[in-house]
């Protein structure tokens, strides 16, 4: 038998055969085949040994211990050479490892409850206090990581590692370290991205963006840092205004706290900018006066928030904006609709008259326009004529807006009733061949959906065009002459307004002041249309 490895197989070309030595070996390899299979099962050993560690309970204990070990040692080492940075950054360089190791657990969330019960969380928080700010920035990228959406952990999972955090002071940490990071270092300005970031991952739950409003500086300084004049504006720019909307967006109370801090004017002033320029397409900078428009139209939802709008004189900004203005237009619109929506939006009403606004928003309705833009003016003319007194210069303005030009507004009106109605109908056929085929169990399964088409359809701005053409039936008999010849071209009648608005009362079953004036409104307008 000759020495030397097996031959290999019939389908596998290795070129021309090399002749084995005397000894036995082959001049490719120098390799007895007694040594190969040594080595074959050396490598297989190798193999075993690297095989991938079991993420369980066990493993996370001894990450914990090494953990804590690892902070322990670092922390007396930086006790005991206090002058001596050399003798510690050996200690601080295993410690930035272990923190970073800890982003594998945002892959085993079933492991955050026991990870909160080691104390790992409280250690891992602590280290935001760290000397050494590049210690810090690590522990807070991996608190980004463990709490960010895109881990897939159960409510309870998420909300054991997140209270735990909480309770180990990380939102008054988070404050401090935005106050020493220096964002004109690199490194630094990471750190101020990765804490944004916990914020917005924390602000998903409602008790703690409350919290976070209410409790900590983190308003202020968001308001602090929106404003620093940047060209271009930067990430962290952007970042911090996205954060602010999403605080607002989260809780009435977050909104009532920036009336506080002043913070319409301030955001106010932010958009004076954008009067008549627009931000280039695709940047942070549009992303940024996009979340500075949210951020607003939260606040002004609130009555407090209606009041500091009409004193920083928002109502002349968004006009102005709404004239002249390209990518603020709509967005200012939409704006000035949430502003005088609700029971406390008679001030801003009168406001809007009294700057001349009446002409700029029934020039525009008289313009084609796009869906979205329709339903704000339509909430506009619904606001106006829910909220301006009886017998004022205000609302008898408005109404003259309505009949003047051989009342084309209200021709306008009745056309575009005819069509949001055509749309929900159509919707309304396909809903009820559905029902045919449905048990009254799984009709009532499909009725949230259901209700979304039919508004996706159109129904709010056929309900509030009705709405509208009640007023003017109510108020002015030559706008309501002028409402019935309209709708007899059609063989319609006033009964169609009067069906809508009673579907809009047979949905309201709350008992808050604002749904009760609701509903005393609609069944009073509803007595006009018989």
């Amino acid at each position: 038998m000759e020495a030397g490895p097996a031959p290999p197989p019939d389908d596998e070309d290795y070129g021309p055969d090399i002749p084995d030595d005397e000894e036995g070996r082959f001049f490719g390899g120098g390799v007895t085949q007694e040594e190969n299979e040594i080595l074959d099962y050396m490598d297989g050993q190798e193999s075993a040994e690297i095989a991938p560690e079991k993420i369980d309970s066990a493993w996370l204990r001894k990450l914990a211990l090494n953990f804590e070990k690892r902070i322990t040692k670092n922390a007396e080492l930086r006790a005991k050479f206090e002058g001596h940075p050399t003798k510690f950054m050996g200690s601080e360089a295993d410690l930035d490892a272990d923190i970073k190791s800890l982003s594998i657990l945002s892959e085993h969330s079933e492991l955050y409850a026991e990870f909160a019960k080691l104390g790992c969380v409280g250690s891992l928080v602590g280290l935001l206090a760290h000397e050494n700010t590049d210690i810090a920035i690590d522990a807070v990228e991996i608190i980004s990581e463990l709490t960010d959406e895109d881990v897939e952990a159960e409510t309870d999972q998420w909300n054991a590692i997140v209270d735990a955090m909480v309770e180990s002071d990380l939102l008054d940490l988070l404050v401090s370290n935005f106050a020493r990071f220096n964002e004109s270092n690199e490194s630094d300005r990471s750190g101020v991205y990765h804490a944004l970031g916990v914020l917005e991952n924390l602000a998903s739950q409602t008790s703690i963006a409350e919290k976070i409003g209410q409790d900590t500086t983190v308003l202020k300084w968001l308001l602090g840092r929106i404003p620093k004049k940047e060209s271009p504006v930067s990430q962290n720019k952007q970042y911090a205004a996205e954060v602010l909307a999403i605080l607002l967006q989260s809780s009435p109370i977050n909104r009532k706290k920036l009336c506080e801090l002043d913070g319409v004017d301030l955001l106010l002033q932010i958009l004076a900018a954008y009067r008549k320029r627009d931000p280039a397409k695709g940047t942070e900078e549009e992303e940024f006066v996009e979340n500075i428009f949210d951020s607003l139209t939260c606040v002004v939802d609130q009555a407090e928030g209606k009041q500091k709008f009409v004193e920083a004189e928002g109502v002349e900004l968004c006009l102005i904006m709404i004239r002249e203005g390209k990518m603020s237009k709509s967005r200012a619109l939409r704006l000035i609709d949430h502003a005088l929506g609700g029971q406390s939006g008679a001030e801003v009403c009168d406001k809007l008259v009294e700057a001349a606004g009446l002409k700029v928003i029934f020039t525009m309705f008289m313009k084609k326009q796009d869906g979205q833009t329709t339903e704000h003016l339509l909430g506009i003319f619904s606001s106006l004529l829910r909220l301006l007194p009886a017998n004022s210069s205000g609302r008898i303005r408005t109404l003259a807006k309505f009949v003047e030009k051989e009342y084309e507004k209200l021709a306008k009106l009745v056309k575009l009733r005819r069509d949001y109605a055509a749309r929900v109908a159509a919707v309304d056929d396909e809903i009820r061949k559905e029902q045919a085929k449905l048990s009254a169990e799984e009709r009532e399964d499909m009725a949230d959906e259901w209700d979304s088409r039919r508004l996706d359809a159109g129904l709010f701005c056929l309900q509030t065009i009705d709405v509208v053409l009640a007023w003017l039936v109510a108020e002015d008999d030559g706008a309501g002459k002028r409402i019935q010849n309209l709708l007899a071209e059609r063989d319609e009648d006033l009964g169609l307004l009067k069906a809508t608005i009673q579907e809009q009362l047979d949905t309201i079953h709350g008992d808050s002041e604002e749904e009760t004036m609701t509903k005393d409104m609609l069944n009073t307008l509803a007595q006009f249309l018989t």
